[in-house]
């Protein structure tokens, strides 16, 4: 019996309890019942635990076995409000939300006492300072994105909104981000959901990001419109079109918004039937081989009146990249820009798999597309944009200095509008209005105030940024270099980010000159009318060994 009442302790107490208290407000005082009333309630709980068959821990422990899923439901809260460290990085760390908040409110963003940071630990990075600092008056960093063939050219702001769709976020966040945008100068990525009246209303620059669903320029089938198109890119507002090849959070993936979620607002945006599935495509309809991708853009660039035209993409096997390299050196058409998406990018849902295990990270994807530029003469007609977990101004520099002329943040714009990363975003439950559509939990965003947040977050970051470059003797950031940032390897050896990603030599790929094992053994695979290689890649690297051991 002594095992019975240990796990059923709990609910014979309540039961119990649920007795006397209900005995004593009939025959003593009513005021009891405020406590026979809720016993009497966990009591029929347990009842019912014992009777249901979904979870076992109920049914063993009735009424206490509750408690378990009550803790698991809160332990994001509990993790992150008493047992988090402010340097762990899940995916952003405490000091990281810390910093984007107190930049937003224009509140002190300055630290006492000295680093939290393992200045001896693995991966520790710093920038390189000057005995001679400069000093920059103008902070408002901009950077000129429009190659011989635009008509249009933009002058994009070093730090912008990365792209994110409206029904991924509310009405309001959408609002307040533009409006920020527009209030601070910057640029603001529609992301694949097409232009909603929710861009379109304050007025900011818009970067108009169309995926393979081609929203906002696309036919009752699903395929690419020039007429939609052209009603959309011709409008003052959109300052470039970016074709999203892919992700980083979820490359080679795509998607389907259930017909639940396409609200009619929703639908105006994408182009699309209300209450109907929205399907999103792994890959592109308009174009199936890199010389395709070519002309397209060209297509795009003419249809919009010569505005700039790229594309952004998470890098994965090295030889397709090799392959859109190819097709520009054949067909003569290049991109204005190209935007390089990290495989630590974030998304409001994506296979667990996806996330942790697929694409390839910012530094090296944006070190493989600078010097593959340079390698083919190219890297003056393309201007190369960034994101992935770029929140500080030391993020920015670094990669800038890996070879971004700007950089994107999704994330740290969320956070700027009131985002406590509670990791709900796929739920539909945003405790702060800013991923629902919920019209009563985004009501919590209050908009003029956000809007204000996302522009001081951008200009106060951009502030930090110009103290980082004075300090290093510089004076804009197109003056960083690889060898400007250190990292520790072991608590005994320190490599410049030069040292460990070299550069390539202009026109060296040209040359057949390969230093590097990606570009020995990828580049022959490559094929400008296919995406597909034209061997394996177990060949390539034997062809490669031999040729290394041939005598010259």
């Amino acid at each position: 019996m002594s095992w019975i009442a240990g796990r059923y302790t709990a609910f014979l107490l309540t039961l119990a309890g649920a007795v006397i208290t209900a005995f004593l407000a009939f025959t003593s005082s009513l005021g009891w019942l405020w406590a026979a009333v809720p016993l009497a309630m966990l009591g029929a709980l347990g009842v019912y635990d014992l009777i249901q068959t979904r979870h076992a821990i109920r049914r063993n422990y009735p009424v206490l076995g509750n408690l378990r899923f009550l803790f698991e439901f809160i332990r994001p809260e509990i993790r992150q409000y008493f047992l988090e460290d402010d340097t762990q990085a899940s995916p952003f760390s405490r000091a990281q939300r810390s910093i984007v908040y107190q930049r937003a409110k224009r509140e002190i963003d300055k630290r006492p006492f000295g680093t939290q940071e393992d200045v001896y630990g693995d991966r520790y990075e710093w920038i390189n300072h000057s005995m001679s600092p400069s000093h920059i008056s103008d902070t408002n960093f901009r950077v000129t994105v429009g190659g011989p063939d635009c008509k249009q050219p933009y002058s994009m702001s070093a730090f912008n909104v990365s792209a994110m769709s409206f029904g991924a976020l509310s009405a309001n966040a959408i609002l307040a981000l533009n409006e920020g945008a527009r209030q601070g100068d910057f640029a603001h990525d529609t992301g694949e959901g097409g232009i909603s009246r929710y861009h379109r209303q304050p007025g900011g620059s818009l970067v108009w990001n169309i995926g393979s669903g081609y929203f906002g320029c696309r036919d009752e089938h699903g395929a690419f419109s020039e007429e939609a198109f052209v009603k959309n890119a011709c409008t003052p507002q959109v300052k470039m079109i970016e074709i999203k090849l892919s992700q980083g959070a979820k490359p080679g993936h795509g998607g389907i918004l259930p017909a639940g979620k396409v609200t009619p607002e929703i639908a105006e945006a994408r182009g699309v039937v209300a209450w109907q599935d929205c399907n999103s495509p792994a890959s592109h309809s308009a174009f199936d081989t890199p010389i395709g991708l070519m002309k397209f853009v060209a297509r795009l660039r003419e249809l919009s009146g010569g505005k700039p035209v790229g594309f952004k993409f998470c890098v994965g096997h090295p030889w397709e990249w090799f392959a859109i390299v190819k097709a520009m050196l054949e067909t003569g058409i290049t991109p204005d820009f190209i935007v390089v998406d990290g495989a630590e990018g974030g998304t409001g849902a994506a296979p667990v798999e996806f996330v942790d295990h697929v694409g390839t990270p910012l530094r090296e994807a944006l070190r493989l597309v600078h010097n593959t530029l340079i390698g083919v003469n190219l890297r003056d007609r393309i201007k190369l944009g960034a994101s992935g977990k770029i929140i500080t101004a030391f993020d920015m520099a670094r990669v800038m200095a890996m070879g971004a002329d700007w950089c994107n943040a999704a994330r740290g714009f969320m956070f700027a509008i009131g985002c406590i990363q509670a990791q709900a975003c796929h739920t539909g439950k945003c405790p702060t209005g800013v991923t629902t559509q919920d019209p009563v939990r985004q009501r919590a965003l209050v908009v003029p105030d956000k809007a204000q947040r996302v522009a001081n977050f951008h200009g106060n970051t951009l502030h930090a940024l110009a103290e980082l470059l004075a300090a290093a003797g510089l004076t804009h950031p197109n003056q960083l270099r690889p060898h400007h940032i250190a990292r520790r390897i072991s608590s005994s050896e320190i490599r410049l980010l030069s040292a460990l990603f070299p550069e390539l030599a202009p026109g060296e790929l040209l040359r057949g000159e390969f230093r590097h094992q990606v570009f020995r053994a990828g580049w022959a695979m490559a094929q400008a009318q296919s995406f597909q290689p034209t061997h394996d890649l177990t060949t390539a690297l034997a062809e490669t060994r031999l040729a290394q051991a041939m005598p010259a």
